[in-house]
């Protein structure tokens, strides 16, 4: 008795069955993400937040509560001249004229702007650089530091519209243009990557179908997922800060995955078609078989993301909720829409032809097709599989070399074009002034001012950081309840280098516990680095966590769907094997700069700290997906006909063009997002792309064969206390777990090709 169909069978026969319906449903759906994402896009930020409380956060909960006024942000106006000093008329005149434009802005974005002549005596020389001939004006905003972002659009408007003007340099720099640029850069190098990564997304497509029709499908789902996914990440940004970087992500994933699900599905309908099923049969067939495969592949890459949101950031929440919601919405339209589309269209997803070299395997001299390039391959892998396993390995762990030589943190505003004002602004703050004047350090006092014991403190606390130099005050505000003060500092580093993050340890660990020890008071040392600081604790104390959860998940997921401990034992393996090697290429590249002036790439001291666990969960899930399509034709294979050799050959020469196609198109669209400017999208895209083509080139081709070649049938083992587990993958199941009319008619040879299984399916068909 045939066994019944998988329900990803059942459910492409209902949607196949019910186009019209679907499709219909569908277009619903699409127009209220539209009408969604249009009316919550506003929730894409570029400023970051905890969801737990660490220090940076207790000082600006405080603030926001007893101190409102010490949350502003204060941006710093540069204004510099190579003819004039400050002392010049010239010069006070250019700087009056700024600060009448900035204050004419109105108290709704502009509260204050101090000039080196108004400024007190004591903050004075602060504001003036060595040679005289650049000034700051450090320019309050309203609001907090998320309305920054907002309110200094027209700064930023008018320093661009001044800058250059009768010989003067004006630029501006500070945590809001920073916010505003970035949000900026990051739109325009998603426009980039889109022009990037679609059209040779399309480019290959069209070479792998050889029809421009069935090429656009893939690439209109993946366009289904990404406005679902964006519209879908938007509302859940309602309850939490969402990071703008996640519209990257979305999009970059949903081409990838959308584009990738497609192409398997599609391809394996077209096969079943040119077997002789009928549409709906085809359909069916394809359900139960590449559509099963492609929705655990996409529960493995969701359970792999699932590992970001663990991480009590807003950067790894977004960016994990919209990577999650795009995987997921490309799983879904895949299920269902898909097969309404191909109901809709049978054959005619074939149109629109475009005339290409004949592809495909040469027949021998009796008339039977040779075995492909890919099939030769593995039959020459599978002869010596222990030697062609350690070379691959070795060649592996060198590339994966290097990872141990990562140096991890934050780049900040260093990495950003030279181009840009914030830039430019922060460059001469480290040059003549001091670095920190971008992102002061706040130390949050907490408790009665007018107490003995904390004036003793404070007093001091003072003193202390007179005498270790590496802080200079240059503000204290106080509460109007006398219950909290801010004192504010800098410090001459780089806000976001190892160094200004160490002073702040410093600050917490040394200084505040020694001065404020004995007071009735409590210091919380907050401001940006601190918020760095804290951030990249946060990263390094959850990632073994994540890690570990990710691999606990996968390896569950795999060992249900392959019934079989030793294929998601060796799948994991060979995961970590391809994530390493994406390791080390990018220390060598970004880190060392090996190449990154070809590859216009920016060369930087450290890797972003997120983006190594950001590769990690999307890179798991990722991977699985040539080895959950490569090894479910495997295994239907090896249930055919018991034989664990010729199965692989097998799944390799039937899967080998179509999961090529599909690494070349990931790896276009990674590649995309690795052209833009940020420097931490160069390091995702050119990560992902790496990973992406080794595994499904070095990966797929020579370590799975040669391990399953090695282990022989015992790669199917399970231990007789699991055989309960369900019988997810296995089998040739068709339509209604028939075999199809070519099946029975070719009797399964993997060596009877197209033409041979159309003229079968034509003698039963009658076609």
């Amino acid at each position: 008795m045939p066994r019944r169909a998988p329900f990803t069978g059942r459910l492409a026969r209902v949607c196949s069955r019910r186009p019209l319906a679907v499709i219909a449903v569908w277009l619903l759906v699409l127009a209220a993400a539209a009408v969604g994402y249009f009316e919550l896009r506003s929730a894409f930020q570029a400023q970051d937040s905890f969801i737990s409380t660490p220090e940076s956060k207790k000082a600006l909960q405080l603030m926001a509560q007893r101190l409102p006024a010490a949350e502003h942000d204060t941006e710093i106006v540069i204004v510099g001249s190579e003819r004039w000093t400050v002392d010049d008329d010239a010069f006070r005149q250019r700087i009056a004229s700024l600060r009448r434009q900035l204050l004419a802005l109105g108290q709704g974005e502009v509260l204050s702007v101090t000039t080196p002549y108004g400024a007190a005596a004591a903050l004075r020389p602060l504001l003036v650089s060595k040679d005289r001939h650049t000034a700051l004006l450090p320019t309050v905003l309203a609001g907090d530091l998320h309305a920054a972002q907002d309110n200094v659009i027209n700064v930023l408007r008018l320093v661009r519209a001044a800058d250059g003007e009768d010989g003067f340099e004006v630029v501006v720099t500070g945590v809001g243009a920073w916010a505003r640029e970035g949000n900026e850069l990051a739109a325009s190098d998603l426009r980039r990557g889109e022009l990037i990564g679609v059209p040779a997304a399309l480019f290959i497509l069209v070479v792998v179908f050889g029809a421009v029709m069935a090429a656009l499908v893939p690439l209109a789902l993946a366009g289904v997922a990404v406005l679902v996914a964006s519209a879908v990440t938007a509302l859940l940004g309602q309850t939490f800060t969402l990071s703008v970087f996640a519209l990257n992500i979305i999009v970059g994933m949903g081409l990838a995955v959308g584009i990738d699900y497609s192409l398997f599905i599609v391809s394996r309908f077209r096969e079943e078609r040119l077997a002789g099923a009928g549409v709906v049969d085809a359909i069916a067939a394809t359900g139960a078989t590449a559509s099963r495969a492609m929705f655990f592949s996409g529960m493995t890459v969701v359970l792999s993301l699932l590992g970001m949101l663990i991480v009590p950031y807003s950067v790894f929440i977004s960016l994990g909720a919209g990577a999650v919601s795009v995987v997921v919405a490309a799983v879904a339209a895949a299920l269902t829409l898909l097969p309404a589309v191909l109901g809709l269209l049978g054959d005619r997803v074939n149109s629109l032809r475009v005339p290409l070299p004949q592809r495909g395997a040469r027949r021998s001299e009796e008339g039977r097709l040779r075995p492909s390039w890919w099939a030769r391959a593995a039959a020459v892998i599978m002869r010596r599989p222990a030697l062609s396993l350690a070379m691959a390995v070795v060649v592996l762990l060198a590339v994966a070399g290097p990872t141990f030589l990562m140096a991890r943190g934050a780049t900040g505003v260093i990495s950003l074009p030279e181009r840009l004002s914030t830039k430019r602004g922060f460059e001469i703050l480290s040059r003549d002034f001091s670095a920190g004047w971008t992102a002061p350090v706040q130390v949050v006092i907490d408790g009665p001012l007018l107490n003995p014991s904390v004036i003793a403190a404070l007093s001091r606390f003072r003193s202390e950081l007179a005498a270790d130099g590496r802080f200079r005050p240059v503000g204290l505000q106080t509460a109007p309840t006398g219950t909290l003060a801010v004192l504010t500092l800098i410090q001459n580093e780089p806000p976001t280098s190892e160094k200004a993050l160490a002073n702040v340890r410093e600050l917490r660990a040394r200084l505040v516990p020694a001065a404020f020890g004995g007071s009735v008071a409590r210091a919380y040392v907050g401001g940006t680095t601190a918020g760095w600081f804290d951030g990249l604790h946060m990263i390094y104390v959850f990632q073994p966590i994540v890690i570990a959860l990710v691999l606990a998940l996968s390896f569950i997921l795999l060992l249900v769907a392959f019934r079989s401990v030793v294929v998601a034992g060796s799948c994991i393996l060979m995961n970590l094997l391809s994530v390493g090697a994406s390791y080390g290429v990018l220390v060598l590249v970004f880190q060392y700069g090996l190449g990154h002036e070809l590859l216009g790439f920016t060369k930087v001291d450290r890797i972003e700290a997120w983006v190594p666990l950001l590769m990690f969960c999307v890179l798991f899930g990722l991977s699985m997906d040539y080895q959950v399509f490569l090894l479910s034709r495997i295994r239907e294979r090896y249930d055919q006909i018991g034989d664990t050799r010729e199965a692989v050959a097998f799944g390799i020469q039937s899967t080998a063009g179509i999961i090529t196609g599909a690494a070349l198109i990931m790896v276009a669209v990674f590649a995309g997002l690795a052209s833009g400017e940020l420097v931490m999208f160069q390091q995702i895209g050119f990560g992902l792309a790496v990973a992406v083509l080794l595994d499904a080139t070095l990966v797929r081709t020579v370590v799975a064969p040669a391990i399953i070649t090695i282990i022989g049938d015992r790669y199917w083992w399970l231990p007789r206390w699991l055989d309960w587990l369900p019988r997810v993958i296995g089998g040739r199941p068709a339509a209604g777990g028939l075999q199809t009319p070519a099946e029975a008619q070719s009797g399964g040879d993997p060596h009877v090709g197209p033409e041979e299984r159309q003229a079968a399916g034509n003698s039963v068909t009658g076609d």
